[in-house]
């Protein structure tokens, strides 16, 4: 019950009020007992005290009636002092006693009344005076006492008396308990008030409390959005401004936090390159798919053990120093993958990171061009021999024929006719590569393209005996594309197909319409390909047969830069299936540049 905020107001409020009523009625009555007693003493000084000169002619008298011991006189006379003393019937009352026995003589009240009273401290005060011979007044007032007293002695010569004078309080009684109700009416009045202000009071902080508590709750649950209203510019009205301002950086350091999230989770699930991390017991905590298709299996179902434990135990990676990391290489299903192991995190959570970087690829370009480099250099080389052994021979002999040396200057023109060739195709490539190479587009037709090519090889055909057969007939599309570069294409495609088809074969060029590509296939009854070597025919310097391709003036980069050229037409070149022994080469092209699709 008391857990609320609220009724712990209450209860405070109450507490305070209850608290205050009780110290301030204790202080009243006090005071009151107070003012009574020294009211009381001042009375008995002003009729028997020193600082009047008529007291000292009243106790005088006293003193000389006490001395002729004539005691209806002295209550005659303390009787016509009665107004002064305040003596009455009720509450205050006086005696007079013998000063050496104590014993009672006269007085307002009688003997049994006084045999009920018990000796007091004042009184005893008294006769121990008279019996010391002095005259002491027993005048001590104690706040704690049920009754107010003064005992004075009256002295002259062997005589000795003792006036006492007693109040049993009763007045101060009745009136502290008047006022004692009087305070707890108006605790009662002040409680009732207190409850209604203090339930007003709480309402009043805890509204805006119970507010920012709903605010919190809504926060907790992820609704940043909605703001508290403010409607003070107090200590709350502060706390709920900035719980709104806190609750907008929050909202905004979550949505960067989100962004940067999904960023991470987005490049983390498209990159190229494999990750996974492992928590300290060899476990799987994340993967991208990258890292399962390089692996060629589901690297959640493994432990780190089961990948990576023979090459770099986890011991030997959770034990380096960050930055520090291990690499190494490793083959999983004809790729070569290179693998980098670091720790993260050095706390329980933490574990090891593995990134894969699939390097296929550029090894494979990498002996590519070790392979390029050392065809360039062969297919330079052994002109250049030849020109240079061709050279010294005419330089070194003057007698050599003049139809040897005609022929010797052929062979050289042949063998720098064959390395500009090469050289012109390697910047063909080049430009090609680089994207250079601008390409004329435009509409033409594709059935004169193919007679242009087919008229401009028909005289080497005839010369080795064969035949060439045109299949394609009169209907064939217009298409857009660079016409000279795509004739070079058909012209290597179809000299290629006489070139290594023994003499007396067939050549045919057939082509036609598939949808929105127009395709082109040159068949020969030549050597054909082996099935080891159709992959890479179209790669640069590759050569079946490269002793024959070397006595018929190949190069190896003819189909090189063909597909180079079909590729920029966003187009298809390849080998198609050919039934019994010879090839067939395949193109295809758009017929419209803006309708292309890859294949």
């Amino acid at each position: 019950m008391f857990r609320s905020l609220h009724m712990k107001l209450v209860l405070i409020m109450l507490l305070l009020i209850t608290s205050l009523m009780a110290i301030v009625g204790a202080f009243l009555m006090t005071s009151i007992t107070g003012f009574f007693i020294e009211e009381f003493y001042q009375q008995m000084d002003s009729v028997f005290g020193d600082s009047n000169p008529s007291n000292a002619a009243f106790v005088g008298s006293l003193r000389s009636w006490a001395e002729e011991e004539d005691v209806p006189k002295m209550q005659e006379m303390i009787e016509a002092k009665a107004g002064d003393l305040g003596l009455n019937s009720a509450t205050r009352t006086y005696y007079i006693l013998d000063g050496r026995t104590g014993a009672f003589l006269a007085g307002s009240e009688g003997q049994e009344a006084f045999d009920r009273m018990q000796a007091t401290p004042n009184l005893l005060t008294a006769r121990s005076g008279i019996a010391a011979g002095q005259d002491r007044v027993g005048d001590q007032s104690d706040i704690t006492a049920g009754y107010m007293d003064v005992a004075i002695p009256i002295t002259a010569g062997e005589s000795a008396y003792i006036i006492y004078i007693y109040d049993n309080r009763d007045t101060v009684s009745a009136l502290n308990g008047q006022l004692f109700l009087i305070i707890v009416q108006a605790l009662l009045v002040g409680l009732l008030i207190s409850v209604l202000l203090s339930f007003l009071l709480s309402k009043t902080m805890i509204i805006p409390i119970e507010r920012l508590t709903e605010g919190a709750e809504r926060v907790a649950s992820g609704d940043f959005g909605s703001t508290i209203e403010v409607e003070s510019t107090d200590e709350i009205g502060i706390l709920t401004t900035t719980f709104n301002d806190m609750a907008a950086v929050l909202q905004d350091t979550l949505e960067a936090v989100e962004n940067e999230r999904n960023k991470l989770d987005t490049l983390f699930l498209h990159m190229t390159d494999g990750v996974v991390a492992f928590g300290r017991d060899g476990s799987v905590l994340h993967s991208n798919p990258a890292v399962s298709q390089m692996l060629g299996r589901e690297v959640s179902f493994y432990d780190y053990d089961a990948l990576f434990g023979d090459k770099f135990p986890m011991k030997k990676v959770l034990s380096l120093q960050r930055p520090d990391f291990v690499s190494g290489e490793l083959t999983a299903r004809e790729r070569i993958l290179e693998l980098y192991l670091a720790p993260f995190s050095d706390g329980e959570d933490g574990g090891v990171m593995a990134v894969l970087h699939d390097v296929t690829a550029q090894r494979k370009n990498d002996e590519m061009r070790k392979e390029f480099v050392a065809n360039v250099s062969h297919e330079l080389r052994t002109p250049l021999t030849n020109v240079r052994s061709y050279a010294e021979t005419l330089r070194d002999n003057d007698d050599v024929p003049r139809e040897m040396e005609n022929n010797f200057l052929d062979i050289i023109i042949s063998e720098v006719d064959r390395m500009t060739h090469i050289v012109q195709d390697l910047l063909t490539l080049s430009r090609l590569d680089s994207g250079r190479a601008e390409l004329k587009m435009a509409r033409f037709s594709l059935r004169e393209a193919l007679d242009s090519v087919c008229r401009a090889v028909e005289l080497e055909a005839r010369r080795r005996g064969h035949t060439l057969v045109r299949s394609y007939g009169e209907t064939l599309p217009m298409v857009t594309g660079d016409r000279s570069r795509l004739e070079q294409v058909m012209m290597n495609v179809v000299g290629n197909a006489i070139k290594y088809t023994p003499d007396g074969g067939t050549i045919t060029v057939d082509a036609g319409l598939r949808g929105r590509r127009a395709w082109i296939e040159v068949s020969d009854t030549g050597i054909g390909i082996p099935e080891q070597d159709r992959e890479r025919i179209f790669d640069r310097f590759y050569r079946v047969d490269k002793a024959r391709s070397r006595e018929s003036g190949g190069t190896g980069l003819g189909l090189s830069i063909a597909r180079e050229i079909v590729l920029r037409h966003k187009g298809a070149i390849r080998l198609a299936p050919h039934d019994g022994p010879g090839t067939t080469v395949r193109i295809e092209l758009p017929i419209r540049q803006e309708e292309v699709r890859h294949e």
